[in-house]
């Protein structure tokens, strides 16, 4: 395998979200409109910033892959055409999709697009990736329960495909995002990318009796236990072995996740890819300064899933608290606070490449005032405040902070 073929995929939920994926390494995002992809609160994306996105990454030589993944309904389909010949003028870079309806009418609306096919499809088997291949597809998103000895049996029988896997992120506890847990208790479907993640909540168990048998039952108690929550996928430790089973692209779950959230991820996954010999040494790093409900490889080695019962997330022993808007040789740093800043906190500045700067914050002047604070605020869209005693100059725009909480 040349290195060089190897992609690393993060996700976009908005265009300073993709900005800072792109700054810290990625090569390609995927992103989509409310309409028709798996994302629809928490996406910012209309038409115009699908193309503002396109353009940028362009410009760096990165890569845009649109979502079409939903389960489509008539109502989408009527709408499609329209829609899809609009998005061949902004020439992005591939669709993923997963319904076969929605593929023949990307085939005649776009039909010089790479096409990949949504982890949603289920392909599990090199039966199916050859049927999708005669097809047109030529990437296949795998569901996350192939395991790693499939994902070798499956590029052996179809090695014209190219191979994408999940490889961090939030895991559903239905299979590959078959869920209806949201669409029965809260009217929003999860396969119309409206999840309210009740696999999320805490419940009472209880045993009933019923006829000559007994049920089940889970109440939502805000003192009971996370008895659905899966925990994380992190396959950070096993991507040389995916590597040489014929994966090429490795996917970061989280359009929903923060810019630190993607700084971080993306930051370790790349240097983990670029030098395979440093993955020992980022493992803490993913442990204590991100949030995550604990961590699992899944299904990859064969193992069934895992969920954290205790909490419904790990707390960090650090937290985001700024990104870096502008760097002024006598000024100092600017940087948009998103969680408070006191003189005296522990800061880390998290550099693209995953190349961290260490300080304490000892000196800060609001942008607007001028003057030297003692403690800066995220609230109310954050305060901008300059630090000057970080000891480097060279802070690239878009630079996340975190503090040291604990």
């Amino acid at each position: 395998m040349i290195k060089s073929k190897l992609e690393l995929l993060a996700p976009a939920g908005n265009l300073a979200k993709m900005k800072t994926a792109l700054a810290y390494g990625a090569d390609a995002v995927y992103l989509g409109i409310p309409e028709f992809s798996l994302r629809v609160r928490i996406n910012d994306f209309d038409f115009k910033g699908v193309g503002q996105a396109i353009s940028y990454a362009h410009v760096l030589k990165k890569r845009v892959y649109v979502t079409i993944n939903i389960f489509a309904h008539e109502r989408h389909i009527k709408l499609l055409p329209g829609w899809l010949k609009k998005l061949n003028k902004l020439k992005p870079d591939g669709i993923i999709l997963s319904d076969p309806g929605v593929l023949e009418l990307v085939k005649k609306y776009l039909p010089k697009v790479i096409i990949h096919l949504s982890t949603q499809a289920n392909c599990t088997n090199g039966a199916a990736v050859k049927f999708w291949y005669k097809q047109g597809v030529r990437r296949i998103i795998l569901g996350r329960e192939v395991t790693l000895k499939e994902i070798k049996a499956i590029h052996k029988d179809c090695p014209k495909m190219e191979l994408e896997y999940f490889v961090h992120g939030a895991m559903c506890m239905a299979y590959s995002g078959r869920c209806f847990l949201s669409k029965d208790m809260m009217g929003r479907s999860a396969n119309l990318g409206d999840c309210s993640q009740p696999c999320r909540f805490e419940y009472e168990v209880f045993i009933k009796p019923q006829g000559h048998s007994e049920v089940l039952e889970l109440v939502e108690e805000p003192h009971g236990t996370y008895l659905l929550n899966s925990k994380d996928l992190c396959l950070l430790e096993y991507l040389p072995e995916l590597i040489k089973a014929g994966v090429t692209s490795f996917k970061i779950e989280g359009r929903a996740k923060s810019v630190y959230y993607l700084a971080n991820i993306v930051g370790i996954y790349r240097i983990a890819l670029n030098n395979p010999k440093k993955i020992a040494g980022l493992v803490p790093e993913l442990n204590t300064k991100v949030t995550h409900r604990g961590y699992t490889t899944g299904f990859l080695m064969g193992d069934k899933a895992e969920q954290n019962t205790a909490n419904s997330h790990n707390t960090p022993d650090w937290e985001f608290c700024g990104q870096v808007i502008k760097s002024d040789q006598k000024k100092g740093v600017l940087v948009q606070v998103h969680n408070a800043i006191k003189v005296g906190d522990e800061l880390e500045i998290i550099l693209p490449f995953y190349d961290i700067i260490k300080f304490k914050a000892e000196k800060m002047i609001d942008l607007k005032s001028g003057e030297e604070l003692l403690e800066a605020h995220g609230g109310g869209g954050g305060q901008k405040v300059y630090l000057n005693n970080i000891g480097r100059k060279d802070i690239p725009v878009l630079a996340v902070l975190r503090r040291r909480v604990k």
